[in-house]
């Protein structure tokens, strides 16, 4: 059996990646590629809940120490995912180490030093990057609840984002009807799946070329 594919869903905030994220681990299941979902931050973990303090405004911490806990609670869930991908999973992944750079080189962070942390994860073999205007996402349910919910930072992430795309990624705009949107998602998931059989190679890694 071969490998699994790492697919990563990254996009602004309220853009509707876990919808969708969720919707292709139900729609790969039932189609019989065995597929998990994993969502960054996990704040299950001891490393999680102090990202998630700091998320919902209850704690304070420095912009460095920030990211330097996003990306140790991406490395602390590294071995559990080749293991899985080695194993002939496929991981639908709810943001990944592009949001933490996004996010941290929004705030004037250097990108060089953003990336360094990060360096050697897994790398994904599909991005699907959600896109929607930060006045759009402004207008749905739960926005603002969280630390960076700022139409200014917002605009910023977007822009960042962009420049962290390589030919991996897919835009997608998040605007259009949901079902629409996943039946695109699947038909490139598909088309990925197929070249990844037809043309196995091993897992990536993030940054060491």
């Amino acid at each position: 059996m071969g490998r699994g594919l790492l697919i990563v869903f990254e996009g602004c905030d309220r853009s509707g990646k876990t919808t969708q994220s969720t919707r292709l681990v139900q729609a790969l299941n039932d189609a019989g590629v065995r597929a998990r979902l994993v969502k960054f931050p996990d704040r299950t973990t001891a490393i999680g809940a102090m990202i998630d303090a700091y998320l919902r405004q209850k704690t304070q911490l420095s912009d460095q120490a920030v990211h330097l806990l996003f990306s140790a609670n991406r490395w602390e869930a590294m071995a559990q995912m080749r293991a899985d991908l080695e194993s002939g999973t496929t991981l639908v992944v709810d943001r990944y180490t592009f949001s933490g750079v996004a996010f941290s080189a929004a705030k004037r962070m250097d990108l060089k030093w953003c990336k360094a942390p990060d360096v050697g994860l897994a790398a994904p073999d599909r991005v699907f990057f959600l896109d929607i205007h930060p006045d759009d996402a402004a207008k749905r349910a739960g926005y603002g609840d969280e630390i960076y919910e700022k139409r200014e930072m917002q605009i910023e992430v977007r822009v960042k984002f962009f420049s962290l795309m390589d030919k991996s990624w897919s835009i997608v705009d998040a605007l259009r009807d949901p079902d629409e949107i996943h039946r695109q998602i699947m038909a490139l998931t598909n088309r990925a799946l197929e070249r990844h059989n037809a043309d196995p190679t091993p897992i990536g890694k993030l940054w060491t070329q």
